[in-house]
C-alpha cells in the first residue's frame, strides 16, 4: 500500500460578529490532485477574464454574475469528492465560562486545532493506505513569527493525538505554512463560500445599513452569490440550515461527506439569549 498524502486549506473570517463568531473554514485536497486543480480553476477565471484574486470581500455588482459562474464550477468539485469543504462557526449565545486570560489570548490556536482534530474526520482517512500525512496551509496568517513558530509545534502535536497515531495518521510541523492566497485558487473559493456563510449568517447583505433605506448594489451582488452557494449547499443538503451542524449518525461520515457545518459549543458554556436575533413580535390581534 502507498502512503497518502492530504492538503487542508485553511482560512478565517469574522472573529467577532454580530451573532455568529469565529468563523473558520478548510478545503481538503488529494495532494496528487493539487497541480490539476489548481490548472482547472485558474483556466475558469480565465475564462471569466478575472486575473485579480478572488475573495469575498471583493464581490461587486459588474463582477456578480462571474462570482456564481466560479463558485458553481468550484462546487463540482465538491460534488465529485475532489474538494472537500468544512465550515466552523461559534454562535454567540453559547458564551464559554471560566476561560483563563492564556485561554482568550490563545483562541486562534486553541480553535483551530478542534477545527483540524475533529471537522475532516481524519482519523477515517487511512483505510487504504500505510500512512496518512497532512499539510495544512494557511491564508496570510495573522500571527508574528515566533507566534506561528509555538503554533506550528501546537498543531504538530496532533501527530501524538492516541487516535490518529492509531490510525498512521500525522500532522508534520514542516507541512504547516502560511501562504498567499493569491497563488491558490482552491483558497480562493473557500474564501468565497466562507465569507458568503458569514455574511449570510450575520445579516450582513440581507438588510440595508441605516440610515439607509436600500440596500447597497454591493450587498445585493454578495446577496445573489450566497444564494448561489446555498443552492449548491441544498443541492447536496436538501433545505439544511446553513446555521446549524451537518448531521453525522456515523462519525466516519466526518470524514466521508463532501460539505460539512460544524457549530461548534464549547464544553462550558452557559446561554445569554440577548446576544441571539431578536424574534419578531407578532402585530397584536384585532
Amino acid at each position: 500500500m502507498a502512503d497518502k498524502s492530504l492538503i487542508i486549506y485553511c482560512d478565517e473570517s469574522d472573529d467577532k460578529g454580530r451573532f455568529f463568531s469565529h468563523f473558520y473554514g478548510g478545503a481538503l485536497i488529494h495532494a496528487r490532485d493539487q497541480e490539476e486543480l489548481d490548472h482547472l480553476l485558474n483556466q475558469k477565471k480565465a475564462e471569466l477574464n478575472i486575473s485579480a484574486e478572488m475573495k469575498w470581500d471583493r464581490v461587486s455588482a459588474p463582477y456578480k454574475e462571474k462570482y456564481i459562474d466560479f463558485i458553481r464550477y468550484f462546487f463540482s468539485f465538491v460534488k465529485d469528492g475532489r474538494i472537500k469543504i468544512r465550515i466552523m462557526f461559534t454562535q454567540n449565545i453559547n458564551q464559554a465560562v471560566g476561560l483563563t486570560d492564556e485561554h482568550i489570548g490563545n483562541d486562534y490556536f486553541l480553535l483551530y486545532y478542534q477545527f483540524v482534530k475533529h471537522a475532516f474526520g481524519l482519523r477515517y482517512c487511512n483505510e487504504n493506505a500505510d500512512k496518512a500525512s497532512v499539510q495544512l496551509l494557511l491564508d496570510d496568517v495573522p500571527q508574528t513569527s515566533a507566534k506561528f513558530d509555538s503554533f506550528k509545534d501546537y498543531m504538530s502535536s496532533l501527530s501524538t493525538f492516541p487516535i490518529w497515531s492509531q490510525a498512521n495518521v500525522g500532522l508534520p510541523r514542516d507541512g504547516i505554512a502560511s501562504i498567499n492566497s493569491k497563488q491558490h485558487p482552491i483558497l480562493q473559493g473557500l474564501d468565497i463560500t466562507l465569507g458568503a456563510i458569514q455574511s449570510r449568517l450575520n445579516e450582513k447583505h440581507t438588510k440595508p445599513i441605516p440610515p439607509a433605506k436600500r440596500r447597497s448594489k454591493r450587498a445585493v451582488a454578495k446577496a445573489a452569490v450566497y444564494q448561489a452557494v446555498k443552492e449548491e449547499i441544498w443541492d447536496i443538503y436538501p433545505g439544511f440550515n446553513v446555521g446549524t451542524s451537518t448531521a453525522a449518525p456515523n462519525l466516519s461520515e466526518r470524514w466521508e461527506h463532501q460539505y460539512r457545518h460544524w457549530l461548534f459549543k464549547p464544553n462550558n458554556s452557559v446561554q445569554d439569549l440577548n446576544r441571539g436575533k431578536r424574534k419578531k413580535t407578532p402585530p397584536h390581534p384585532t
